[in-house]
């Protein structure tokens, strides 16, 4: 069954449903559908063991981010997919969390504050460098073309765990692209909660300064304003090793994805992209 099919099939519907594919995404299918109720995105993707995407989690995550005011209304679930509110609106670039970085700010405080009020039944953590170490695994068991490379990484790796240490606990995204910000004409959205899971708040900070970007001087704005002080030389230390660890999860990410993957995306383009972010983040924790 297509993802198309497995759309048309779904129970929700009321009357005759319209839908279109919905371009930008890199780990599931995405539609736009409407029927007689309303319009609606549609994600349409079973469990991805690989990348450690399990579909209870993100559905418990994404009811309790609505719940917590931070992301749209799931109206439907079954296996293999999740209906939600259609937002009229735009997905970000990194200019444009660079720009509204402060609102960016908010949206995640409140998320790591309040989504776990709301949070129901079993749900995951992540940690990234027990992420990392199994994405090298694999790459290593399965032969790929990067394997010479991971011995190296994973031994940065190690080196950026220690650097982090011990670690406050919030609900993280865990996937702070600047497409997963939306602003409709009256707010901000963060939406797609694949990796939502319990992990250190360093990881999304890291995660988004990684992701789109950010000066140093916007980064250290980042730090001031989530933790409502100045950060000490302790902190930024902490950061810069997660963000190193952030730039380097998405590397490994992409070089699983270039096998794993059937979507259309040039993740080969995407991996070098990241390890280049990767190396300068490096360069820069260990000059902190």
């Amino acid at each position: 069954m297509t993802a198309m099919e497995k759309l048309q099939a779904l129970s929700f519907w009321q009357g005759n449903v319209r839908a279109q594919p919905l371009n930008g995404g890199i780990t599931n299918v995405n539609f736009v559908a409407e029927d007689d109720s309303g319009r609606y995105v549609v994600r349409i993707g079973d469990d991805i063991p690989v990348h450690q995407i399990l579909r209870f989690n993100e559905l418990a995550a994404s009811q309790a981010a609505h719940a917590a005011g931070v992301s749209p209304a799931v109206r439907h679930a079954e296996q293999g997919a999740l209906v939600l509110d259609f937002i009229d609106g735009r997905t970000y670039a990194p200019g444009d969390v660079q720009t509204d970085l402060d609102s960016c700010i908010n949206l995640i405080a409140r998320a790591h504050r309040d989504i776990p009020k709301y949070l129901r039944g079993p749900v995951l953590s992540f940690w990234v460098f027990h992420v990392i170490r199994d994405y090298a695994n694999r790459l290593i068991a399965e032969e790929s073309p990067h394997a010479p490379a991971l011995a190296p990484l994973l031994t940065k790796a190690e080196a950026l765990e220690q650097a982090v240490g011990p670690i406050d606990i919030v609900f993280g995204h865990n996937d702070l692209l600047p497409a997963n910000f939306m602003r409709d004409a009256n707010r901000l959205w963060l939406i797609d909660w694949d990796y939502a899971g319990f992990n250190s708040p360093l990881f999304d900070l890291g995660g988004l300064a990684a992701n789109n970007a950010l000066a140093a001087d916007q980064e250290t704005h980042l730090l001031t304003a989530y933790f409502d002080r100045q950060p000490d030389l302790s902190l930024l230390h902490r950061y810069t090793a997660m963000k190193a660890a952030s730039a380097l999860r998405e590397t490994l990410w992409s070089m699983v994805s270039e096998t794993h993957s059937d979507l259309d995306f040039d993740y080969a383009q995407y991996t070098a992209q990241n390890l280049a972010t990767f190396q300068a983040a490096w360069d820069h924790f260990m000059q902190s």
